[in-house]
């Protein structure tokens, strides 16, 4: 059975936030400020994740992962700040080729994309954490007991399912800072939300899973209504990522709007999916 552990919890939404980080930075399109943004949700998850570890339900290696996580994200944090008179390449180079347009029909010349600020922020950088956050769930998810290849798979499945369709719906408010983003970073998570989701809702049907309390094997407590609810949330999920695929697809730029909306959806069955399950299986 899958423990509902809150330190286990919260730090696989800070590992799997901070590694969709890096999947989006890695493009050096979006601004710094996202990078910003982000690690300072999931840093204080992590902390969070730490706190609530020490207190109630200590795993040494977990918990020790998690600060690890929370003192690199500062670092991190730190070194993207430091940096930010070079600003970030996609940017630069939009603002050259808008630029240029203007000055070839002004008979100007054009503007240089390059930078003098010395050195851009490493995306690469952005991958440390998440590192050291699966280390720490590698020794939650062995602490736990039972089946340990599921246990495993849950954990990162989780992890994986949680992160990609919040910063998903953490990216699509970022549209408002920076208007001008293609919408290939947003396509790009949403796609990952939708590769993501079968490994989720697979690892959580792996026996003892939730098969067990759809055919009343398991008792939920509830006579079937949570079991009922969690098939609502892992198909709405599904659901909802191609409604927001297909919104993307619109010219007008409302379309970002609508996909964020329905993105603050999409986090509700997400969570609902992974935690409902766990909550079932845990209290079996």
């Amino acid at each position: 059975m899958p423990s509902l552990d809150a330190g286990t919890v919260l730090l696989q939404w800070a590992t799997g936030g901070l590694f969709f980080c890096w999947i989006t930075t890695r493009r050096r399109e979006v601004g710094l400020g996202y990078g910003w943004m982000l690690r300072l949700v999931y840093g204080a998850l992590a902390a969070a994740a730490a706190a609530v570890g020490i207190l109630f339900s200590p795993v040494p290696v977990r918990d020790a992962a998690a600060i690890g996580v929370v003192i690199v994200v500062v670092v991190v944090q730190l070194v993207s700040i430091s940096r930010r008179s070079a600003g970030v390449a996609g940017p630069r180079a939009d603002a050259a080729r808008r630029h240029a347009r203007v000055a070839a029909m002004a008979g100007e010349g054009g503007v240089d994309a390059s930078s003098d600020a010395g050195p851009e922020f490493d995306p690469r950088l952005d991958l440390v954490a998440p590192i050291i956050g699966a280390v720490g769930l590698f020794a939650a998810a062995l602490d736990g007991g039972g089946n340990t290849a599921v246990v495993l798979l849950r954990t990162f499945a989780g992890a994986a399912f949680l992160g990609a369709v919040s910063d998903a719906m953490l990216l699509g408010h970022w549209y408002l800072t920076q208007p001008g983003l293609s919408r290939a970073p947003l396509n790009d998570l949403v796609r990952w939300v939708g590769w993501v989701w079968p490994v989720e809702v697979v690892a959580l049907l792996l026996p003892v899973g939730m098969f067990s309390v759809l055919n009343g094997t398991i008792d939920d407590g509830y006579s079937g209504t949570l079991a009922w609810f969690w098939v609502a949330c892992a198909g709405g999920t599904i659901v909802l990522v191609f409604v927001t695929r297909a919104a993307l697809k619109e010219r007008y730029y409302s379309a970002v709007m609508a996909a964020t909306g329905l993105l603050y959806l999409a986090i509700l069955t997400a969570f609902g999916t992974d935690l409902v399950a766990r909550a079932i299986l845990a209290g079996a």
